[in-house]
């Protein structure tokens, strides 16, 4: 509250008597209260007993619409609800508003000027309330009118209309400073909830509840219909509606549901975002903003300031708030809400580093895993080892010789190369820390997958599972480590083999394409299972995720390395109840 005291302004020599005490009572309101309406209520009670008005009202200038609109009345017909807003020159308030003038009007039946409202008015005063500006003294802008009526012809005076004229400086001055206490109380409020704001938002971790909080709370805050918070994807140039909150909740509902991602450039945040400068909208109900896609599902809203999130060179998103009614956005309202957007620029960056922590933390987990598993396969490969060295040579002992077109031929030969496999397993571990020697060679796809099938059809048989491969009709030759391909190969085929316990089919398709001027080899592994979790589809490569619970969760991580290794690739092309599709692509050689 100012320190210096009111002083009311002086009667002047042989002034109207009535000055004093009526100047004397408007002073001391005050001291009684701090709400200018209530204070308004009682000065026009005051003048309409101190001239023996029959009516009267204080109307004040909203600067927004450029209307008057009455803010008291006393004796006028009029509804609570009702402000009978008059424009700049309309009706005698709206001419003494106009012109700064006070205006006596002895019969206002003899005025065209008159608007009439209560049928018995026949004499009518009305002075303007005069704000002096501060940078000019001499010069005053009009804030308000009082007006009074009376049902007698002639019944104001021409020292009525000086007294009323006094007394309206009078009042000028203590509705200025019953508004100035106000605005300080109002400020002091937003700073409490500034601050609250701030201290409540840095300990919301979770960036979609965080979002919906930031509306939430700087709509109470900013006393605004609506507020929004859009997020802008840079690299893609569009941006989402993150949250929304509206003093509708069936607004608030329908927004939220009609959401969807928009180019920037399409939308009402399109100008803050590039100019990283606040915009203010005057009016979001003209033709022109119909059709934006960020513009809330409430016919209501009609101004609009928009407030973008920058952070160093790079903005974020837009944070945007809604009136509905017209309103001008002042400096003070337009500093608390960047304040406000840079509360929740911060909330949400401390929210996202944390998700990156977390997800730090869980990676340096899994590496903790994988180096213990990588000690305890070390001690296991050294015991499996000697067992399966003398298998190995057990077996060559056995010279198992069958002849040509006898299954048990191709068994023989299969059950060698995977015991060589084992021994290269085994040794790769033991040897880990040593630079691989390489054992690449030329395969024809079509031999690697037919040897792969022939080591899982025996499974496939016992699971009423039918597996469907037409070799493609030409050759297509890859450079690549055959053990490690069908080790891939085998990991796609069991898991879907274990999604379709109640049998199924499986379907692999190889073909050749170019990309990018690239000559490759597609390997599509298809089944007829339930589809993999859509909570599990974005991590299905991470090692230790697994569906089921036997799995390790190693086998699509193993087999993403062994892909990269041979410079290619394993990838989820498509999942669904229907089923799903796992691609396995290599670099093609060049035919010759």
């Amino acid at each position: 509250m100012p320190n210096r005291p009111h002083h009311p302004q002086p009667a002047p020599d042989g002034a109207d008597p009535r000055a004093i005490h009526t100047l004397y009572r408007i002073s001391t309101l005050i001291g009684k209260t701090e709400d200018p309406k209530v204070a308004l209520r009682h000065i026009l009670e005051d003048l309409v007993s101190t001239f023996h008005a029959a009516s009267g009202s204080v109307a004040l200038l909203n600067p927004d619409t450029g209307r008057l609109e009455v803010e008291v009345q006393h004796g006028l017909p009029l509804d609570a609800s009702d402000d009978l807003p008059l424009r700049l020159g309309q009706g005698i308030t709206g001419w003494v508003a106009f012109h700064g003038k006070p205006l006596l009007i002895p019969d206002v039946a003899a005025d065209s000027r008159y608007v009439r409202i209560r049928p018995e008015v026949r004499c009518e005063m009305a002075v303007p309330m005069l704000e002096t500006l501060q940078v000019i003294e001499e010069a005053s802008q009009v804030i308000g009118v009082i007006n009074l009526d009376s049902d007698v012809l002639g019944a104001f005076t021409s020292a009525d209309l000086r007294l009323l004229e006094q007394l309206a400086a009078e009042v000028t001055a203590v509705m200025q400073r019953l508004w100035e206490i106000q605005h300080l109380r109002g400020k002091a409020r937003q700073l409490e909830g500034l601050i609250g704001n701030g201290l409540s938002l840095v300990a919301q971790l979770d960036e979609h509840d965080l979002a919906e909080k930031i509306v939430r709370d700087s709509r109470h805050v900013m006393q605004t219909r609506a507020c929004a918070l859009y997020l802008h994807d840079s690299t893609r140039g569009t941006a989402r509606l993150a949250a929304f909150a509206d003093t509708d909740a069936h607004a608030t509902t329908r927004t939220l549901q009609n959401a969807a991602e928009f180019n920037v450039d399409d939308g009402v945040i399109a100008a803050a975002i590039h100019t990283r400068k606040a915009i203010e909208f005057a009016n979001i109900r003209s033709p022109e903003f119909r059709e934006l896609p960020d513009i809330p599902a409430d016919d209501r809203l009609y101004s609009a300031l928009v407030v973008p999130l920058v952070r160093e060179d790079e903005t974020i998103g837009a944070f945007a708030l809604f009136t509905d009614r017209p309103h001008r956005f002042s400096n003070d309202e337009k500093r608390l809400a960047a304040a406000l957007a840079a509360l929740g620029l911060v909330a949400l960056q401390n929210a996202r580093l944390y998700a990156r922590v977390f997800q730090s933390e869980e990676s340096l987990r899994k590496s903790e895993q994988l180096t213990t598993l990588g000690l305890l396969a070390a001690e296991i490969a050294h015991e499996i080892r000697n067992p399966l060295t003398v298998i190995k040579l057990l077996f060559g002992s056995l010279s198992l010789e069958f002849p040509e077109g006898d299954l048990r031929r191709t068994d023989t030969r299969v059950i060698g190369e995977k015991l060589d496999q084992l021994e290269a397993i085994v040794s790769r571990v033991l040897n880990f820390a040593k630079a691989p020697a390489s054992v690449h060679s030329q395969w024809n796809a079509s031999d690697i997958i037919a040897d792969t099938i022939v080591l899982i059809r025996l499974k496939l048989a016992q699971s009423k599972i039918q597996l469907h491969f037409a070799p493609p009709p030409a050759p297509l030759t890859v450079e690549a480590h055959k053990g490690q391909i069908q080790q891939v190969l085998l990991n796609l085929l069991l898991n879907a083999t274990q999604a379709m316990p109640t049998g199924g089919r499986i379907d692999i398709d190889a073909r050749g394409t170019t990309r990018d001027g690239a000559s490759l080899l597609l390997i599509d592994v298809t089944d007829t299972g339930p589809g993999i979790p859509e909570t599990l589809r974005e991590k299905i490569f991470e090692s230790f995720l697994s569906g089921r619970a036997d799995g390790t969760g190693l086998g699509l991580g193993i087999a993403k390395r062994i892909m990269r290794s041979h410079h290619g690739d394993i990838e989820l092309v498509s999942t669904s109840p229907a089923g799903t599709t796992m691609r396995i692509t290599l670099p093609l050689l060049a035919q010759t």
